[in-house]
């Protein structure tokens, strides 16, 4: 076992689901993705170029993403949390995941992966 697919495992409920759930989303709609362990959680790398994370945090799940500077679709969903260029999906339950909203900023996310990651 990798040491991604060992720290979602290794999450408490629902925390646990949520990142499975992610994983396979994520995995099914960006197929050329690589799941890497960088900066201590699971990390996304399509090319040998960063694309996204998923990262346990307090009572949430972060989705975050890389080129987020460049995206345009369903920022409304999105939070910045103090942060200046990541933008992220936040999660605390499996119900709260609309898997619609989730693929449409994949897919944005994947448009943009070749641009630098300021804008």
């Amino acid at each position: 076992m990798n040491p991604s697919e060992e720290y979602i495992l290794n999450q408490p409920e629902p925390f646990r689901s949520i990142l499975l759930h992610l994983q396979s989303v994520i995995e099914m709609t960006i197929q050329e993705v690589d799941l890497k362990y960088k900066y201590r959680v699971p990390f996304y790398y399509i090319d040998g170029r960063p694309f996204c994370y998923l990262n346990q945090s307090k009572d949430y799940i972060d989705v975050g993403f890389w080129n987020a500077a460049h995206l345009t679709k369903n920022l409304e969903f999105m939070t910045v949390a103090g942060r200046k260029m990541m933008k992220s999906l936040r999660y605390r339950s499996l119900e709260e995941i609309n898997d619609t909203i989730l693929i449409e900023i994949l897919q944005d996310a994947y448009s943009v992966k070749d641009k630098k990651f300021y804008k």
